[in-house]
């Protein structure tokens, strides 16, 4: 058996079930708890109901014997937010001196895709601490390219850079202040076509950062990017034409106006679009008008605008 191909297999299709199988028996082989755990949650996924406690008391055993061992691997800052079959598959660490080593040392685990890096305690409830608009100083310069110095305060994207990030489906840094030339930097960084989802929200990015990332050769697959609150403008809109796969997208607090909108229904993604996250506020009247008509757009998503 070929351990890494089948490694790097099942990270690029985690729903193989048959691969699973066969890798766990190599990890029962090796000793690895977590080979019994696959045979569990697999047996669990096709037990009955009426015998379903069982099969998850055996679980429940078996993990709280072993689990606090299967991430001894992990820096002592990363957390852990998501496994499958007991292996970190989503983990975020703080932005610190030393983040490219500890990124380097989560990105060695061998089913991490998905990476999150925090400013400092960063959470999701922060969102509601940015809404108030005196929050965000629009009026703060945003000229400036890789080439030339970091902004004071500005984190420098280039301590990420020649990182392997080959293996990520999913990279979150949002609430990091990347400004436009670090997101140039991020996206000479990621030189792979496997990433699906692109967190970037508040990170002042602008029309320039967002043309940046349209511009890379790699990015075309993104299914999912979240652009909340970069300054972004209707140029920045139609530079996202060239991700044609989006099927979710936020603009929120992003004044696209009328124009914005009409690039929005004339985007090649705009018929797969599952989610859109967007404001009135950010379209003006006018651009509601657009998007509620726009014939292209799901059906769901044109009644949604139809109500506001």
């Amino acid at each position: 058996m070929q351990v890494t191909a089948v490694e790097d297999a099942l990270r690029a299709h985690p729903e193989d079930l048959a691969s699973w199988g066969a890798y766990s028996d190599w990890l029962l082989e090796q000793g690895d708890a977590r080979g019994t755990l696959i045979r569990l949650e697999q047996r669990l996924a096709r037990t009955r109901p009426a015998d379903r406690p069982a099969v998850e008391s055996e679980i429940a055993g078996l993990l709280a014997e072993h689990e606090d061992g299967w991430d001894d691997g992990l820096p002592a800052t990363a957390r852990v937010l998501a496994r499958r079959y007991g292996f970190a598959t989503e983990v975020a660490v703080p932005w610190s001196d030393d983040v490219r080593e500890v990124v380097e040392q989560v990105l060695s685990g061998r089913f991490v895709t998905t990476l999150r890096i925090t400013a400092g305690a960063a959470t999701d409830e922060d969102d509601e601490d940015w809404d108030d608009d005196e929050d965000w100083d629009e009026d703060e310069d945003e000229e400036g390219g890789s080439g030339g110095e970091v902004r004071p305060g500005r984190l420098d994207m280039r301590a990420l850079d020649g990182l392997d990030l080959g293996r990520l489906a999913g990279l979150d840094l949002s609430y990091l202040d990347l400004g436009p030339d670090g997101a140039e930097l991020l996206a000479a960084s990621l030189r792979t076509d496997r990433l699906r989802a692109l967190e970037l929200r508040y990170c002042r990015i602008g029309d320039a950062g967002v043309a940046a990332l349209a511009a890379s050769p790699y990015l075309g697959g993104l299914r999912r990017l979240h652009l909340q609150r970069n300054r972004v403008s209707a140029e920045g809109v139609r530079s996202l034409h060239r991700f044609p796969e989006l099927t979710e997208l936020d603009l929120r607090y992003n004044r696209i106006g009328e124009a914005g909108a009409e690039a929005l229904v004339a985007a090649p993604f705009a018929g797969s679009l599952a989610r859109l996250w967007l404001y009135d506020a950010d379209v003006g009247q006018d651009g509601v008008r657009k998007l509620a008509h726009a014939a292209n757009l799901p059906s769901g998503l044109r009644s949604l605008w139809r109500c506001m």
